[in-house]
């Protein structure tokens, strides 16, 4: 991907566009840098083939709708000369097209068809970088929003209920990054550092399963039935990165969900708390079923020594993020003891 300039050009402008949309101080000036961020991912997500063009064109539509709704709720705004935060009508339709943008439950339908026609690596760019600027949005609208708390309730259950009927490992991830998203949310209410330090963790869990993934080239479950034959320690990395990323501990995914159930407990608010982890047990039942296969089922011994194809540099590396997500909680508390 980064031997094309075009590639390199338009990489560049997406993040221009979301940093625009975070530093605007203005709706108009938020709705132009989202604008910018869409139109030059478009051109990144097309691969030449059938399933990412249909993929792009699905993105294109649906964000072209939330940004004309989006525009529509800001020029109405404009006209009536009141503060978003005081018209409820207005705050409800620019939240409702925010929360479309990022692909929360009940606007998620979009999300995992798209996540299935692309590659990986635009596939990482749409669960974590093209989420920061719908949700730097979201923050400004969070006081005491029924509708937030709705969208983080449908978006935890669809996350989990929904993935336990994929077989495509993008399909799956998706709704992995719908449930973690409904997390997110909740984190925005709480307060806005603890949703950087959650989405912060995300990205990087994300990167390290996405990684493992693409290296070797896995797209749907049944590829786990015949791969990881020839070494044991790439089938336990595959397995302790999943169980951080569905937030087990004492894994690094835990912190960020520790960090949320605290406040959550504080503010007895305690049927959410249950909420939230009870539909986290069922991604952590689907993350086992990927590694399930391969221990259990199928499985047999080489005989030749066969050795992997990897290219040394992606071999430190995924081995580098993988000890980071496996032992981050205990570096972490070994630190906050030390400071």
């Amino acid at each position: 991907m980064f031997n094309n300039s075009a590639k390199i050009m338009f990489s560049f402008i997406l993040m221009t566009g979301t940093l625009i949309t975070v530093s605007s101080n203005t709706w108009l000036g938020a709705w132009m840098g989202l604008e910018i961020n869409l139109l030059s991912f478009i051109p990144l997500m097309s691969d030449n083939n059938l399933m990412s063009t249909e993929a792009s064109l699905k993105y294109f539509l649906t964000q072209a709708l939330a940004s004309a709704v989006l525009l529509f709720a800001i020029i109405l705004n404009f006209m009536i000369k009141e503060t978003i935060t005081e018209n409820m009508n207005m705050k409800m339709m620019i939240l409702t097209s925010l929360l479309l943008k990022s692909g929360a439950s009940p606007f998620h339908f979009w999300f995992p068809n798209v996540m299935e026609g692309i590659s990986w690596f635009n596939g990482l760019v749409l669960m974590t970088w093209q989420k920061i600027a719908p949700l730097m949005l979201i923050s400004y609208l969070t006081n005491n929003s029924m509708l937030l708390s709705l969208t983080v309730i449908l978006s935890t259950i669809t996350g989990s209920l929904g993935g336990l009927n994929q077989t495509s490992l993008r399909k799956l991830m998706a709704y992995s990054s719908i449930n973690h998203l409904g997390w997110m949310l909740m984190a925005l209410q709480l307060s806005e550092t603890i949703w950087f330090i959650y989405f912060m963790f995300y990205s990087f869990l994300s990167a390290t399963i996405i990684t493992i993934f693409l290296n070797f080239k896995l797209y749907h479950i049944n590829q786990l039935f015949n791969s990881f034959f020839q070494s044991k320690i790439l089938k336990f990395i595959l397995l302790l990165n999943l169980l951080s990323l569905g937030g087990l501990p004492p894994f690094t995914g835990f912190i960020p969900k520790w960090i949320i159930i605290q406040p959550l407990v504080m503010n007895n608010q305690y049927f959410m708390m249950t909420l939230l982890m009870t539909t986290t047990l069922i991604t952590l039942f689907f993350y086992i079923r990927l590694c399930f296969s391969a221990f259990m089922l199928n499985y047999y011994e080489t005989n030749w020594m066969v050795k992997l194809s990897i290219n040394p540099s992606i071999t430190i590396t995924m081995l580098t993020m993988t000890f980071l997500s496996t032992f981050g909680l205990i570096l972490i508390s070994m630190i906050y003891i030390i400071l």
